[in-house]
């Protein structure tokens, strides 16, 4: 029997550890439990908003509306040679199913290891690390739409992946909750290790022929390295989009910067690094308030007690400004603004 909560708390639901409540809160356990909960037509009428891991959010009001968290569990594999598809529920940990695939030797995920958040929210951000994207590695999801009841599988193609976007934040967007993901892994690993220090971090320890393992270990301890636990400190790890650009823009900026940290987008686009055009403005470290950026990651915004969202949020407005003002470019918010910044509730 699902239970419905009033005046819920969303503080440790997440990772910003920001205190926000919501109207009505539900959380799912299995796939039938959302058919009965929509089969009451007041929960078509009101806002919705689907939790996971609530990693890739930051709340800047309370919810007046339905908040669902999805906690559908398990995880199961076949192998046909030497492929291999991994199936997980929705609200599986993210870096439990990375572990869990890196131990059976299935590669394709070893660097995207300790990313926080939920299997569920993969697709829909098109999570990346490294080098490597969710669109690498993923073969299908299986969804709830909400306004008629019934599932669909949406293939690769009708994901219509992108960076940090897909199908279900642009013309889907509140319309399926994703209650399962099949991944295409292998057992013949092609290895990714170009994309940041990996390379770097592997020699330091010796490892000429490195393992899916070896990745692995190596991309959480850069990662640890550079970002805080949000257990320990609140955030939600990048909070910023690396922005792409075109090369005749890059041109022009390369003059003016020539050590701007940059990587190749495809023809015709080249990839900045948020995280060195923030620091380059003086925000690494920077305390204001009760918030500001991660000492080793500028990159990172974080709640160091007692922050509210508008308060996180306007910092992130600071730092977009300087950013333009700096170098001409416009920095992208990549979590979720759940809420009314202005809103004082």
């Amino acid at each position: 029997m699902l239970q419905i909560q009033e005046n819920a708390s969303l503080k440790h639901l997440n990772t910003f550890g920001i205190e926000a409540r919501a109207k009505y809160f539900v959380e799912i356990s299995n796939e039938d439990e959302l058919a009965e909960l929509f089969a009451d037509e007041k929960w078509h009428s009101i806002p919705r908003l689907v939790l996971g891991g609530g990693s890739n959010m930051l709340m800047v009001s309370n919810f007046d509306g339905l908040v669902i968290r999805v906690n559908i569990r398990g995880i199961e594999h076949r192998i046909n040679h030497n492929e291999v598809t991994v199936e997980a529920g929705g609200g599986e940990v993210w870096n439990d199913l990375v572990n869990f695939c890196v131990d059976c030797g299935f590669a394709g995920m070893e660097n995207l290891s300790l990313i926080p958040g939920s299997v569920g929210a993969s697709p829909i951000q098109n999570i990346g690390a490294y080098g490597v994207e969710i669109k690498d590695v993923f073969e299908s999801c299986h969804a709830f739409e909400i306004a008629t009841g019934q599932y669909k599988t949406f293939t690769h193609a009708d994901c219509k992946f992108g960076y940090r976007e897909s199908v279900f934040k642009s013309e889907l967007k509140g319309q399926y909750i994703i209650t399962s993901v099949k991944y295409k892994l292998s057992l013949t690993p092609q290895l990714n290790l170009k994309y940041g220090a990996i390379e770097q971090e592997l020699n330091a320890r010796g490892i000429s022929e490195p393992t899916i393992k070896d990745v692995s270990t190596v991309v959480s301890h850069i990662r640890v390295s550079k970002l805080p636990d949000p257990s320990t400190i609140g955030n939600a790890g990048s909070f910023f989009k690396n922005p792409v650009i075109g090369v005749d823009k890059f041109a022009l900026l390369i003059t003016n910067h020539p050590d701007v940290v940059n990587y190749p987008a495809g023809e015709g686009f080249i990839k900045l690094a948020a995280g060195w055009l923030i620091e380059q403005c003086g925000w690494r470290g920077k305390v204001v308030g009760n918030t500001g950026t991660w000492k080793n990651q500028a990159l990172v915004l974080v709640n160091h007690g007692g922050a509210t969202g508008p308060e996180v949020y306007d910092l992130s407005s600071q730092i977009i400004d300087s950013v333009y003002a700096k170098f001409g470019v416009k920095l992208e918010r990549e979590v979720h603004i759940i809420g009314n910044p202005a809103s004082k509730n």
